[in-house]
């Protein structure tokens, strides 16, 4: 977890009403890392000789990349408190990890960028149950 994350929660002058401020962290670092990841796979992916047979991953890896990012940035925000909003993104981005994950495991054994990957939206799928448990 980034210690930026992490002084930056706790410098907000809301800070202190953030409800699990830890998990909080882990869930936006991994929310980052996972669309960092998949943006790094996708690009990976269009390396490889067989692209055509990775173009549902590569879709995949982009939609995935592109939930986690706006569902850590959504996240970070402390002012206002949008609930509804902040459940339906956490709710997709666990959607959208778990979905890339399962296309990525299709191809781990071949590719370690997907292994890679997966492992990622899993963490990041996880880290976004852990905080919606948390509600």
């Amino acid at each position: 977890m980034s210690h930026h994350i992490s002084a930056m929660l706790n410098a907000h002058p809301r800070g202190e009403a953030a409800p699990s401020k830890d998990k909080l962290a882990e869930c936006i670092a991994a929310c980052f890392e996972c669309a960092q990841t998949c943006t790094g796979c996708a690009d990976a992916c269009l390396a490889e000789d067989m692209v055509a047979e990775l173009a549902n991953c590569i879709r995949t890896d982009l939609d995935c990349a592109d939930v986690c990012t706006a569902t850590g940035n959504v996240i970070t925000r402390q002012t206002g408190g949008q609930t509804s909003i902040t459940l339906a993104v956490l709710e997709a981005c666990q959607a959208a990890c778990a979905t890339c994950a399962e296309e990525c495991e299709k191809h781990a054994e071949m590719h370690e960028h997907c292994r890679i990957c997966a492992e990622a939206c899993r963490r990041c799928e996880a880290a976004c149950g852990v905080l919606l448990a948390t509600g």
